[in-house]
């Protein structure tokens, strides 16, 4: 009989194409993933992949299976939603996932004082990039970002928890230097990896005529290369705020982007720590 955690090593593996990405998805090490991917393979007597540098491809049997494979995973998926929404004890693992590293700091620091009341309750907090999927019980709640006028996708339960808002910062060492109502020559933009939205926030800016100088792929990294006196960085105020060796511009440009939404699962709703958890946010 077919062993469905073999399968959802094989889900994984069709998703990424990767055994260190898939690994790192289902938290274990690659050669576990190609270990039991093989055995897969081995007990159905069948090819499932395609190996070469590049990763792993699926063959027509492969391709084949996913289907029944993501059947298998919808109906295990609402088999175990169905029954964690049951669970009544204030205590167990709640999870949770927000894509950005400055905004699950702050969600920590918030359920702090829960974890003290309830020391049964065990956190497991994910900062990546992707958005978790809630319905395959890849997180119990996630911290997602939400564009200004709309909200989470119709099948979550939302709340609003805290608006994202743009705003000028520089160093305050370098202020004076810097901040271009001083005038002088060296005040620059710090460039970011998207160069179509930096070039709309900067042309919509009280400064559009400066230069961009750099390109920064994170906002830690934009936040340190504005301490450094590098130039002027555009963060959300709940990065640069919270930062005692930034400052906001004299004309800080203020621009509402968006909302943070926590969601969970609706058939995770009964589910007591999944109550209390985002109550203390």
């Amino acid at each position: 009989m077919m062993d469905w955690n073999d399968v959802r090593f094989f889900l994984a593996l069709a998703r990424t194409g990767s055994v260190r990405s898939a690994g790192a998805r289902l938290g274990v090490s690659h050669s576990t993933v190609a270990r039991r991917v093989d055995a897969l393979e081995a007990q159905l007597q069948v090819r499932l992949f395609d190996r070469s540098r590049e990763g792993y491809t699926l063959t027509d049997a492969g391709h084949s299976m996913r289907g029944h494979a993501e059947r298998m995973e919808t109906e295990a998926s609402a088999l175990e939603r169905s029954l964690a929404g049951q669970d009544d004890r204030l205590e167990g693992t709640v999870r949770l996932t927000c894509t950005d590293t400055d905004m699950s700091e702050l969600l920590l620091t918030e359920l702090t004082e829960l974890l003290a009341v309830h020391p049964g309750i065990e956190l497991q907090v994910s900062a990546e990039a992707r958005n978790f999927d809630l319905s395959r019980r890849e997180a119990d709640i996630a911290c997602r970002a939400v564009g200004v006028g709309t909200s989470p996708a119709e099948h979550l339960l939302g709340t609003r928890l805290a608006p994202i808002v743009l705003c000028s910062y520089v160093g305050v060492a370098h202020a004076d230097r810097l901040d271009p109502v001083h005038g002088h020559p060296s005040s620059r933009w710090l460039g970011h990896d998207d160069t179509r939205i930096m070039g709309e926030l900067v042309g919509g800016s009280s400064h559009p005529d400066l230069p961009v100088w750099g390109t920064f792929s994170s906002m830690r990294l934009l936040a340190q290369a504005a301490r450094m006196g590098l130039g002027i960085a555009l963060l959300p105020t709940y990065v640069g705020d919270r930062d005692p060796t930034l400052r906001r511009l004299t004309q800080p440009d203020l621009r509402h982007l968006g909302d943070f939404w926590m969601v969970s699962h609706p058939d995770l709703r009964s589910n007591a720590r999944l109550r209390v958890a985002p109550a203390a946010v």
